[in-house]
């Protein structure tokens, strides 16, 4: 890997590029991501469809043959593929270099949707391993747009490329990429490294957190009667989320932190998501360790439920088999393919879903035995436990 390339994966590892970009990334929901120029994906502002993903790709976290063909040209590139969707590529630029670019759309042009029809679901079947009902609900969820929005899109990418070549260029003046940091950017940072390595609990999901922000703001426009609690939970969720003095939390407290966030996603996507919790009390007082209920359930509301066009529904229930407590999250939602489940950990930057930090922390915690299990994933939904045991070590001293 050259200098260019290493500046590039530090740029993205150094600023929170979705927080920076994120104004402009609410004006369209097509696919976002950034590559660099052997087609890897570095980062995903919006991710792509699950059949660009699943059926196209023929390694995780690579760009398909149809745009790695196209990584050459200096300017800018708009093209469509061989199922028909658009797509586009700008360069990012650097002394007359290209380090990546900035990618997306991955959308039918309004007029062109009849070629969903046109793709062989029998030879993808064969080529990738998925069921059939995977691959038809993954075409039928591909979007179509109309031709502005796609020309809007495109502005939006240019955009984002400009400002990272320009970043990069005025980071190679100096001999580390840190000396452009503030002083109060290397302060938070030196607080968020202080507490990972203090305590592995994963932290709210700033996409989640900004999209609430401007649910909240947009109600407080409209309907000022429910602002206030929204507010009110947004505020306890965070609280709670910033609690380090005790790494085990009782499943209580876990569920009715979960029960505040599903609140809000619920304001958000009003009747596409319907949830409910059943957990009986003699299990409520046992602990568990913070925060690894959130990232299931986060899942489940972002890559089961979102993308289906009426939305679905999100279970949390529990019981005790013998000896051991089981905590399933449950959802109606897209699923994934095998190979997805195969892959969690190489999966766990790009996809943020904390699967195996979750389970780490559970192992860590209980013993090898206990931990995360994907229980179901498929068409019909997916369906995740967490299993820790009974003994004394889980509940709360009297």
């Amino acid at each position: 890997m050259n200098k260019t390339n290493n500046l590039l994966e530090k740029l993205i590892a150094s600023n929170n590029l979705y927080t920076r970009y994120m104004s402009i990334l609410s004006l369209s929901d097509l696919p976002v991501f950034l590559i660099d120029t052997n087609g890897d994906i570095l980062f995903e502002f919006i991710p792509s469809p699950h059949f660009c993903t699943y059926m196209c790709q023929e390694s995780i976290g690579q760009v398909c043959t149809d745009y790695r063909c196209r990584l050459k040209p200096n300017a800018q590139d708009r093209f469509v593929c061989r199922h028909g969707l658009e797509n586009i590529l700008y360069p990012i630029m650097v002394q007359d270099e290209i380090l990546g670019y900035v990618a997306g759309v991955q959308s039918y042009l309004q007029g062109n949707e009849y070629q969903k029809l046109m793709i062989n679901v029998q030879s993808l079947e064969e080529a990738k391993g998925p069921e059939l009902e995977f691959i038809a609900k993954s075409i039928s969820s591909l979007k179509t747009v109309e031709s502005n929005k796609i020309q809007i899109h495109e502005q939006l990418c240019g955009h984002i490329a400009k400002n990272i070549s320009l970043d990069l260029s005025q980071s190679i003046s100096h001999a580390n990429l840190d000396v452009r940091l503030s002083i109060e950017r290397e302060i938070l940072e030196k607080k968020i490294n202080d507490l990972e390595a203090k305590n592995m609990s994963l932290m709210v999901n700033p996409h989640f957190l900004f999209n609430t922000l401007n649910c909240i703001a947009r109600i407080a426009y409209f309907e000022h009667s429910q602002t206030e609690e929204l507010i009110y939970c947004l505020s306890d969720l965070l609280r709670y989320n910033l609690k380090q003095d005790n790494q085990l939390h009782t499943i209580g407290a876990e569920i009715d932190n979960m029960t505040k966030y599903l609140y809000i996603q619920k304001v958000r996507f009003k009747n596409r998501l319907v949830y409910d919790t059943d957990i009986p009390e003699n299990i409520k007082s046992y602990r568990i360790p913070n925060m690894v209920i959130q990232p299931i359930v986060e899942n489940a509301v972002i890559h089961g439920i979102t993308p289906k066009r009426d939305g679905g529904k999100i279970s949390i229930y529990a019981e005790i088999y013998k000896n051991e407590i089981v905590i399933s999250i449950m959802d109606n939602g897209n699923g994934f393919p095998k190979d997805f489940l195969q892959n969690t950990q190489q999966l766990e930057n790009k996809s943020g879903l904390g699967f195996w930090n979750t389970d780490k922390r559970l192992k860590q915690y209980y013993g090898e035995q206990y931990g995360l299990k994907i229980v179901k994933s498929d068409y019909s939904g997916s369906t995740v436990t967490i299993t820790i045991p009974t003994q004394p070590i889980g509940r709360l001293t009297p």
